[in-house]
């Protein structure tokens, strides 16, 4: 499946806070350096430390520079640690640097025939540094090269530091590309252990679509006999490091056969950034296929995160955009061919403006929407540069909880349903976990169980004498159990020695039931097993330790959720922050309403649209059955969750139902419910009953001219059991504020209880709410439970039952005394 490739260059800004204030510092120097770096250009073909030359031979690399951040010409920069940690601690630096992410609207700078951009290390998924240890330790970060691009030209910026023990004239640091050397970095002793930076220019012929960037340490710390595994030998390279690449654009044809490339391309990891472009006034059915088609580019965006700025009657002045078209709304500035029905269109951008254009289109709303479902669940039957849809029909209608990226609730389901199963195996001492992606429903409920099942198989290399390897057990951080790798067994009355079953390549295979603690089963949680093979202790002079372990799990090993029902108390935002949930229930979003402001503009039809990408990341299932509608027609939408967007004053409902939200408003007036809940630790969705209610201690109302951004969710006041859900911002900072927490992974465990507020990138969760229960417990898993929250409960009911059972004997001796005496 996708998420298993997706999944290992996830998280992409998770950085250390020194490293965060080195790159927001590179960003406000990226005037000056811009400027240098272009009139360097010229010349790093030719005279570029460590350029191919002619001969095909690498010249040496050039030197290594002590890091000084006031140094602006260093196209790297680095310094001594201490003073790197002290500056480090400029937290306002730290959150500038975690806001910006790059996107597919970020070219970089712009050159002859191409452009050119820098990406770190922390950018291609290298969450902490690098570490290097041993005689031979290697570690590296992947990188990909988009499909319409090639490279011309690289440069590595890396900043890194090594041990003092390193023996100078026999160390040396190898840079690796695919497996090539691009070039050997001596280590020398009067730059060791302090942080230095050097430039590496890299031969674009070792550069193919996918590649992977590897330093490897070369250590020694003597020059007679060495231990191996002797902790003196370590290098550290930083995640702040960079690779600077320079494409040239490749020339093609449009075709939607490509689809969806150029508007995504899955080689690039940089966020997704589409513009879509309506008529003045988009009607609620254009922005219900806006939606459509946002969720399936959300839901190929995956873990990069995607979003969608909407633009009326104007297309970006460059790049791809989605424009959309009927008969009787067309955008001005974009030439619309003739409409014969449902159209799905690619076209090429008129000079000077770069980039292309999909054209969706229709005579009228119901045929556009039917272009938009079609190029969401059927894109891959397109081909040529225009497409018209004659038919299209629904085969089946979705069922809940059957989103593709969701693991099924109905039955066990295989890893190798979840991964690949060259995934599935690792080799070496230092091989990185086996990762297995788990969409799980956040309303299952796992009361007094054990946990969620897994038949685990397995295969791993026996041990030649008994030590401490195992096979390690976590999900997402949270660690779950330890199995232990059993060495070969050399007594005659091990009865394990004749049962297990060690093949010639010194490998057996195990198998055990383990069961996943509730806890930790989040939305987006990843099984991770890790193969920990303890080093064997040579000691000095005994050579290098043979690197010939692996570690494999069985495709066929299962993970079983059938056994669990859907019941979840509510509200809770973490549930919608991480999966969308209530409203992905449906995968295509059919139970679903979104109700915008009275008179919206641009920037909510952007919060819509991002939604909609977010839930389609999390379904993977384009939201073909969203409704669109206003709040004077919120009554028609009883029957569905509901998603409300919109300011104080231009959504009507955050007034119309202020007794039954945490929130309400009016203009710039504002009312808030608060609780308990901001002065205690907020974690509740895994509680012993799903949710622990504080009741609310304050009604504040205040008015101001500029209210931060907040969420909240309540019970909809149309129907029991139903969900109602609220964005709500104005447009400027707080609209930036909350569309940004909404793609921040660092931010989301934040969005908790019913309402949090939104400040920049601080979350605070002020209210729990009033609970409401959706789904349902069999009569006696309920009775169990409601009787386990109310004690005194449980003693009447054990003293009725009890009343109940002696009357019940009593009678029947009654019966069997009267019968003994008529004999």
């Amino acid at each position: 499946m996708m998420m298993g490739k997706d999944i290992r260059m996830l998280h992409v800004k998770k950085v250390t806070r020194g490293l965060a204030f080195w790159l927001a510092m590179q960003t406000a120097l990226a005037g000056p350096l811009a400027t240098l770096a272009s009139a360097a250009t010229s010349t790093n073909a030719a005279s570029a430390p460590g350029s191919m030359s002619t001969t095909g031979t690498v010249s040496a690399p050039g030197p290594a520079t002590p890091f000084n951040p006031t140094t602006i010409a260093q196209p790297a920069l680095a310094m001594p640690v201490p003073a790197f940690a002290q500056a480090a601690s400029s937290a306002p630096a730290a959150r500038t640097f975690a806001a910006r992410t790059p996107t597919t609207a970020e070219p970089g700078i712009l050159v002859p025939g191409g452009r050119r951009q820098t990406l770190t290390f922390a950018d291609l998924g290298a969450l902490d540094p690098l570490q290097l240890s041993g005689t031979d330790g290697q570690n590296g970060v992947p990188f990909s090269v988009r499909g319409d691009e090639v490279v011309t030209g690289a440069i590595l910026h890396l900043i890194y530091s090594y041990s003092p023990a390193l023996l100078p004239n026999i160390s040396q640091l190898k840079v690796l590309v695919n497996g090539e050397v691009a070039a050997t970095l001596p280590v020398p002793r009067e730059q060791a252990g302090i942080l230095v930076a050097r430039d590496v220019s890299i031969d674009p012929r070792f550069i193919t679509e996918f590649n992977h960037l590897n330093v490897q340490l070369i250590g020694h710390y003597t020059q007679q006999c060495e231990d191996p595994s002797n902790s003196t030998l370590w290098a550290t390279v930083s995640n702040a490091s960079s690779l600077d690449l320079t494409y040239a654009s490749l020339d093609s044809k449009p075709d939607l056969a490509a689809l969806p490339l150029p508007f995504f391309d899955r080689r690039d990891v940089r966020r997704l950034e589409l513009p879509f472009v309506f008529a003045q006034k988009p009607s609620a059915q254009t922005l219900e296929a806006a939606g459509a088609v946002a969720s399936w580019f959300g839901s190929l965006a995956g873990y990069r995160g995607a979003v969608f700025p909407a633009q009326t009657d104007n297309v970006p002045l460059s790049g791809n955009a989605v424009v959309f078209a009927t008969m009787d709304q067309r955008p001005t500035g974009v030439k619309i061919p003739d409409i014969s029905g449902p159209t799905i269109a690619v076209v090429d951008r008129e000079a000077p403006a770069r980039g292309r254009l999909l054209l969706v289109m229709g005579r009228n709303d119901a045929e556009l929407k039917m272009a938009a479902k079609a190029l969401g669940i059927g894109q891959n039957a397109f081909s040529g540069q225009s497409a018209t849809v004659t038919q299209l029909n629904d085969l089946a209608p979705r069922k809940p909880y059957d989103a593709p990226n969701w693991l099924p609730t109905d039955r066990p389901v295989r890893f190798g349903e979840l991964a690949d199963a060259r995934d599935l195996s690792v080799s070496g001492f230092n091989a990185d976990a086996v990762r297995v992606n788990l969409r799980v429903p956040p309303d299952l409920f796992m009361w007094q169980t054990k946990g969620v099942p897994v038949d685990l198989g397995y295969r791993y290399t026996v041990r030649p004498a008994p030590d401490r390897s195992t096979l390690n057990i976590s999900v997402n951080d949270g660690f779950v159990q330890a199995l232990r790798i059993p060495a070969v067994s050399t007594s005659t009355f091990d009865l394990a020695r004749y049962f297990s079953r060690v093949l010639p390549d010194k490998t057996a295979g195990a198998r055990h039931e383990v069961y996943l603690p509730p806890l930790l089963l989040t939305p987006r949680a990843q099984l991770r097993l890790h193969f920990f093979y303890d080093y064997p202790k040579t000691g000095e002079c005994q050579g290098r330790v043979l690197d010939n372990v692996v570690g494999s799990i069985d495709p066929n090993s299962t993970i079983d959720l059938s056994g669990f029902p859907h019941y979840m108390a509510l509200p809770d935002l973490a549930a919608f922050a991480n999966g969308g949930f209530p409203f992905t229930r449906m995968a295509d979003l059919s139970e679903t309403a979104t109700i915008l402001p009275d008179d919206p503009g641009s920037a909510d039809y952007s919060l819509f649209l991002l939604e909609m990408g977010r839930m389609g990341a999390s379904t993977g299932y384009p939201a073909t059955g969203v409704t669109v509608g206003q709040a004077g027609e919120v009554e028609k939408f009883a029957d569905k969750d509901l998603l409300i967007l919109g300011s104080p004053g231009r959504q009507p409902l955050l007034q119309r139902w202020a007794k039954q939200m945490p929130f309400s408003g009016d203009g710039e007036s504002r009312n808030f419910e608060l609780s308990d809940v901001a002065f205690k630790v907020v974690d509740w969705w895994h509680g012993d009953h799903g949710v622990q209610r504080s009741p609310a201690r304050a009604d504040l109302s205040l008015v101001s001219s500029s209210g931060d951004a907040l969420i909240t969710g309540f019970e909809s006041p149309l129907k029991k059991g139903r969900s109602a859900v609220a964005l709500v911002s104005a447009a400027g900072q707080s609209d930036a504020d909350l569309s940004a927490a909404l793609l921040d992974t660092d931010l989301l465990p934040d969005i908790q209880g019913a309402m949090a507020v939104i400040h920049g990138r601080d979350v605070a969760v002020t209210s729990n709410g009033q609970a409401y229960y959706v789904g349902s417990l069999s009569p006696l898993e309920y009775m169990r439970w409601a009787l386990s929250s109310h004690p005194l409960l449980l003693v009447l009911s054990g003293l009725l039952a009890a009343i109940i059972l002696a009357a019940l004997f009593y009678r029947a001796l009654r019966g069997i005394a009267t019968r003994r005496l008529r004999d």
